[in-house]
């Protein structure tokens, strides 16, 4: 572990020296922000998977209803009809975790890379390193202890969680609308009823973009800007992969809005 820790603080300083002469004293916080989006380049194709696996769920929502409502009964012959289904379409319930659960090994590295006082034996270096000031081994507690919300520190916190909670309000608003043109049958139980708490679930799924303030207050920043830029990449790729999707709500929401009004 420690052999491969070494190699990847290499990594990240290979990539702050390469960015030295653009960003200067902020060459670190920029490496670890290219680090980010070469990781989410390298899992787009899956990302790209994932999405036309989704469409292909909604697609056949009507077809599972109709399953369960054929072995209601029988929740064993019922499960067992809807991977047939699946399988026959080529569809994966899993292949959405994919992209998210590639991506969580960075962010632990990154983490452990920059809360630990030594890496390989030797001092870490890259815990001298920061973003306009704000060390990058800090944490929110660190800035508020240092001067306060609005210190040199504080505001580049103050910063971070304003990008925050616009990429969270703009996620919020495309999971709404994502959930409105593609609304999905609750998940049952061995009896084919739905699991409780389901419901209160699917309603609380568009507040959960908001969960990352938390995490951008508690981690490292080095690893807070990873969170910000994987958060940032993710509402972007989604609006780009469900376009269709939004586009064609908007079009049957103006097509309904306009029958309303010649009805009236």
């Amino acid at each position: 572990m420690s052999a491969f820790m070494s190699a990847f603080a290499h990594l990240v300083g290979s990539l702050a020296d390469l960015l030295q002469p653009l960003f200067h004293g902020a060459s670190t916080a920029a490496a670890i922000v290219l680090f980010t989006a070469l990781v989410r380049l390298a899992v787009h194709p899956l990302s790209r998977a994932a999405a036309r696996g989704q469409k292909a769920r909604t697609r056949l929502q009507p077809q599972i209803a109709e399953l369960r409502k054929k072995h209601g009964k029988n929740p064993e012959r019922m499960q067992k009809a809807i991977m047939e289904l699946h399988a026959a379409e080529k569809v994966s319930p899993l292949s959405g975790c994919l992209p998210s659960l590639l991506q969580m090994p960075a962010f632990f590295l990154l983490y452990h890379l920059f809360s630990s006082g030594s890496i390989g034996g030797e001092p870490n270096a890259l815990l001298s390193h920061d973003l306009l000031g704000a060390p990058l081994g800090g944490r929110w507690h660190d800035a508020l202890a240092a001067g306060g919300v609005l210190g040199g520190n504080g505001l580049v916190y103050v910063g971070l969680f304003t990008l925050v909670l616009a990429v969270a309000t703009f996620s919020y608003r495309l999971t709404r609308r994502q959930m409105a043109a593609n609304p999905v049958n609750p998940a049952t139980g061995p009896d084919g009823q739905p699991l409780p708490g389901m419901g209160a679930m699917a309603k609380m799924m568009p507040l959960l973009s908001f969960a990352t303030l938390i995490t951008v207050a508690v981690v490292p920043l080095a690893a807070a800007l990873y969170v910000v830029t994987t958060t940032a990449w993710s509402a972007a790729e989604r609006a780009w992969l469900y376009r269709d999707v939004y586009r064609d709500r908007d079009r049957d929401t103006a097509a309904a809005g306009g029958a309303v009004a010649t009805a009236a």
